[in-house]
């Protein structure tokens, strides 16, 4: 880790930057470890982001604040992506009572917007605002294979790391999947992200044919036939295309 950054905003952005995608809470000393920053100097911080609403107390430590979300809805494109998305991420779930997701590209990772889940669906770690490495996810593979070649240049510069024993590792065996994906036009994911989930996911285009994100359905490897639902998110990921190459 180098030297933090002098900027009392840097340190800000720092601090809330430390939260991962599986973390929901951090104490004092964990936010100090992750930033680099002197304890004194974190809590200081950390005081003026409670004040602020970007962070918030807990009984162990710190969570990210309401703050943030509220200036998430903010964001437009973001905005209008779920707005129109949620009605066929409804109609995926009401078919097959699986976890559905909507997601983009964020630098080296997927990045969960939307989650519609039930009772009847398996707990899986995703979570809306959530991210996990994209190449050991359906919607990851997507962007990798579809998108610009710049997205794989990033994920294979920051090197790829296992979260399974069947996450792919090897520059080498993630191509040839890439391949596969475009071929096929969907991406899968075979317990490489989360032991026992697999997912498929199809890709969502503007009106210019770039990928601007990704539906995908993920649950038991156990229940789950990706073959047979792939027509199902192709057919959705394809009509939210048309939405919104008509209202972009």
């Amino acid at each position: 880790m180098g030297a933090p950054p002098k900027s009392v905003l840097a340190r800000g952005l720092l601090l809330l930057d430390a939260f991962g995608a599986t973390d929901v809470e951090l104490t004092l000393a964990q936010l100090s470890a992750r930033t680099g920053l002197p304890k004194p100097t974190a809590h200081r911080l950390v005081a003026e982001l409670v004040a602020w609403g970007g962070l918030e107390r807990t009984d162990g430590g710190y969570r990210l604040g309401m703050t943030l979300f509220v200036l998430g809805q903010r964001v437009p494109r973001q905005r209008s992506l779920r707005e129109a998305a949620l009605p066929y991420l409804e109609d995926l779930h009401e078919a097959t009572h699986e976890n559905v997701h909507l997601t983009v590209f964020d630098s080296t990772d997927t990045l969960f917007l939307e989650k519609v889940t039930g009772r009847r669906s398996m707990p899986i770690v995703s979570r809306v605002g959530g991210k996990l490495p994209a190449h050991c996810t359906a919607s990851g593979k997507v962007f990798l294979a579809l998108g610009p070649p710049a997205y794989l240049r990033q994920v294979l510069d920051a090197g790829l790391r296992r979260l399974t024993p069947r996450t792919v590792i090897l520059p080498g065996l993630l191509r040839q999947d890439l391949d596969r994906t475009r071929e096929r036009g969907y991406g899968i994911n075979r317990e490489e992200s989360e032991t026992g989930v697999v997912a498929v996911a199809a890709p969502v285009h503007d009106r210019n044919r770039r990928v601007i994100a990704a539906l995908s359905i993920a649950g038991s490897a156990h229940r789950l036939d990706l073959e047979r639902l792939a027509p199902a998110v192709r057919t959705a990921a394809l009509a939210l295309s048309r939405e919104m190459a008509t209202g972009s």
